[in-house]
C-alpha cells in the first residue's frame, strides 16, 4: 500500500463531510464521498480527478454495498472508512415518538453499521484497513433534550468498542471520534428536528431549550475545518487512537464523566463485593 489511500467519506454533502472530502483530497488520497444526493455532494466539495461521488442513504444496505462496489471499481481498493452522516432528534423523552426515536436510531447506529458490514469484506481480503466512526460527547454524556441522540451514540461506541477485537486480526484498525459543540451544521434545519410540544409539564422548558440551541447554530466554538484536518492526521498514521476526543469542552466532559463513574464504583463498594455465592 503506498501513502496514496482511498476514502469512503458517508455523510459528505455538508459539514464536517465536506471538510473531510477536502483535506482528504488536498492531502493527495483518493475520496469516494457518498450523500443521499451526490450532485449536492460533488457541489459541496468540488471536482476533483480524485474523487467519486455516490449515492448512499445509510439506512439502506443496499445503497452500501452499491457504493463499496464502485469505490473498488473505480479505485480498486478501500483503506479508510468514515462513518460521519448523521441527524439529530431533539426532545424530551416523553414527547419523542417511537417513530422518531426509530429514525434516530436507524441513522446513527445502524446507518454506520449497514456501510461498515458492506466495506468489512474488502478490508479482510486486503488484511488492512481503518473503520473511523464519528460519534459524540453525547455518546459519553447523557444530556436534557438528546435521548433519542444519545441512546444512538451511546451504542455506537459499545459497537465499536466491541468491533475492534474482533477485527484486529485481519490488520483492520478502528477509530472513535467524540467532537464536542463545532461549528456544523447539525443544528440547521436540515439535520435537526425539534420535537413539537404536546405535553404541557415540558411546554415551557421544551420552548426555552430549542430557542437555546437554536440560538448556537453557527456560533459553536470548535472549527470543523481544524477537526478534519486533525481526523485525517491520525488516520494516516501508523498505530490510529481507539478514541479521540476532539474539543475542549468535549474533554472537560469526558473527564467529568470518568470521576462521577469512580464516584459510583467506590460509594457502593462493599456492597458491590458482598454479592458472590458463599461457597459452603
Amino acid at each position: 500500500m503506498t501513502d496514496k489511500k482511498v476514502w469512503l467519506i458517508t455523510g459528505a454533502s455538508r459539514g464536517l463531510g465536506v471538510h473531510l472530502a477536502q483535506v482528504a483530497l488536498t492531502a493527495g488520497h483518493a475520496v469516494v464521498a457518498t450523500g443521499r444526493d451526490p450532485k449536492k455532494v460533488e457541489a459541496a466539495v468540488g471536482a476533483h480527478k480524485n474523487l467519486l461521488t455516490v449515492q448512499l442513504d445509510v439506512t439502506h444496505p443496499e445503497d452500501a454495498e452499491a457504493a463499496v462496489a464502485a469505490a473498488i471499481s473505480k479505485f480498486g481498493q478501500i483503506d479508510v472508512l468514515i462513518n460521519n452522516a448523521g441527524d439529530f432528534y431533539a426532545g424530551f423523552f416523553e414527547e419523542l415518538t417511537s417513530e422518531q426515536v426509530r429514525s434516530q436510531i436507524e441513522t446513527v447506529l445502524f446507518g454506520p453499521m449497514n456501510v461498515t458490514r458492506a466495506v468489512l469484506p474488502v478490508f479482510r481480503k486486503q488484511r488492512s484497513g481503518l473503520v473511523v466512526t464519528i460519534s459524540s460527547t453525547a455518546g459519553i454524556v447523557g444530556g436534557t433534550f438528546c435521548s433519542a441522540y444519545a441512546a444512538g451514540k451511546f451504542g455506537v461506541e459499545g459497537w465499536m468498542e466491541s468491533l475492534a477485537p474482533e477485527v484486529e486480526q485481519f490488520g483492520i484498525k478502528t477509530m472513535l471520534v467524540e467532537p464536542g459543540f463545532f461549528r456544523t451544521e447539525l443544528l440547521t434545519t436540515d439535520s435537526t428536528t425539534f420535537v413539537k410540544p404536546v405535553i404541557e409539564d415540558y411546554a415551557e422548558k421544551t420552548i426555552e431549550t430549542v430557542k437555546a440551541l437554536s440560538s448556537l447554530s453557527g456560533k459553536q466554538n470548535g472549527d470543523p475545518a481544524k477537526l478534519a484536518v486533525a481526523i485525517v492526521q491520525l488516520a494516516s498514521s501508523e498505530t490510529p487512537p481507539a478514541r479521540f476526543i476532539a474539543g475542549a469542552d468535549a474533554a472537560e466532559a469526558t473527564e467529568n464523566k470518568a470521576k462521577v463513574l469512580l464516584e459510583q464504583v467506590n460509594a457502593y463498594r462493599s456492597l458491590s463485593s458482598s454479592l458472590a455465592h458463599d461457597e459452603a
